[in-house]
């Protein structure tokens, strides 16, 4: 399989890292709008498949004449998720697969954005399905971790676990610090802004997809491995919109472990207008607010020598199991940035996102996930996706958890 990888950073870095390890990749080319940091993730791999190449994700144009020059089976979207429709229209006109791992950006209701959505995570791709279809490609969307193996643990929970679902909650915490940083995210602002401060997305059934107020519904949820307890609260994230479409759930929702002083940060942010994507004029230049705050944070990538601690996916469900008893479970998956830094030299968290669309692609290769138009993880069997997950030295785990309040 040829690959294109748009986005050098910790992610994409990641990314081709852990392909490197797999014979079923033929070539790779890591393309960045920074040649010299696309030079770097390639070279730090000695193998003759990669290459590097400078690419403007942003320009649809960019994009293409890239997709030509290499020809790739796929395209893999690294980069944040303001990109999104640049590169998969790219690649829809160029008549090549993609891949990403965070959808088309929402836009909220005009009018009521903390009751009924607008524009949704994902619309903008769904929408073009019929073209995808027709043309004989597909795009597997959201194939990280969260969306991407989450969506896995929830495909996996209807088929193999449960006669009934009653709600599926994703949630997402770490322990992890960054030693000689007050705040230093160990993901990208840009990406955490969106998903923190937009209208939180819900699903029910019977009344379909709404938003709330951000922050809403905390709770103290205690992760696995040593974690321990983090509070999490709603945000805004695409297995919401992933979810529902496969699995039949009376409820979905996601639930980020931010902890009290990240939520204060963020608030902050928002209030001093921190969070704008639109730009400013400073003493005669044009600036965006968010990307000058991204800029002016230390680069993720960069952060793994002085991170510690771990960090979890998982997916909790709650319903009748095959028996028709009460059951309550969290599928996780667990990675410590020890371990990572050690194995691999990436950081837990970019390490952990980056394992999903390798393994994905190698599923798709095999022949073993065949994904028409635009699918997201839990259009395919779950189990052979969690079966690969111990080759890669990364096993997932299950909890049982309590199952007060779930009526037979």
């Amino acid at each position: 399989m040829r690959a294109l990888v748009i986005g050098a950073g910790g992610v994409g870095r990641a990314i081709a890292n852990i392909a490197s390890r797999k014979s079923f990749i033929s070539a790779m080319v890591v393309a960045d709008r920074t040649l010299a940091r696309a030079e770097q993730a390639v070279a730090r791999l000695n193998d003759p498949r990669f290459t590097a190449a400078e690419i403007n994700a942003a320009e649809l144009e960019s994009v293409r004449e890239i997709i030509r020059q290499t020809k790739p089976d796929i395209v893999i979207n690294a980069v944040d998720p303001r990109y999104v429709m640049p590169i998969f229209l790219a690649c829809e006109i160029e008549d090549t697969n993609y891949m990403d791992m965070a959808m088309s950006l929402s836009r909220k209701h005009p009018h009521y954005p903390y009751v009924e959505t607008g524009v949704k995570l994902g619309d903008e791709q769904f929408a073009r399905d019929w073209n995808w279809s027709e043309r004989g490609i597909y795009a597997l969307v959201g194939m990280g971790i969260e969306p991407g193996m989450s969506d896995v643990f929830a495909r996996y929970a209807s088929d193999h676990l449960f006669t009934r679902i009653d709600s599926v909650t994703v949630l997402d915490g770490s322990n992890i610090t960054v030693e000689g940083h007050d705040f230093a995210p160990s993901f990208s602002i840009w990406t955490t802004i969106e998903e923190c401060l937009n209208p939180p997305l819900v699903w029910e059934d019977g009344r379909g997809w709404f938003t709330t107020e951000p922050f809403s519904e905390p709770e103290i949820f205690d992760f696995p491995e040593g974690i321990g307890p983090v509070e999490c609260v709603n945000v805004e994230h695409e297995e919401v919109v992933l979810i529902p479409q496969k699995v039949d759930a009376k409820k979905v929702n996601f639930k980020y472990g931010l902890g009290a002083e990240f939520i204060g940060i963020l608030k902050t942010i928002h209030m001093l207008g921190m969070d704008r994507k639109e730009s400013v004029e400073v003493q005669g230049v044009l600036v965006s607010p968010r990307d000058l705050l991204a800029a002016s944070l230390p680069d993720p990538a960069t952060l793994g020598e002085r991170m510690h601690g771990k960090t979890c996916a998982g997916t909790l469900v709650k319903g009748l199991d095959k028996e028709g008893k009460p059951r309550a479970v969290y599928l996780y998956h667990v990675v410590d940035n020890q371990w990572s830094m050690k194995e691999y030299g990436d950081q837990a968290v970019v390490w952990q996102t980056a394992l999903n669309p390798v393994i994905a692609m190698e599923l798709v290769h095999e022949g073993i996930w065949k994904p028409e138009g635009v699918n997201g993880p839990e259009w395919f069997d779950a189990k052979p996706f969690l079966d690969r997950l111990a080759a890669y030295g990364a096993p997932w785990g299950i909890r049982e958890e309590d199952t007060a309040g779930i009526i037979v």
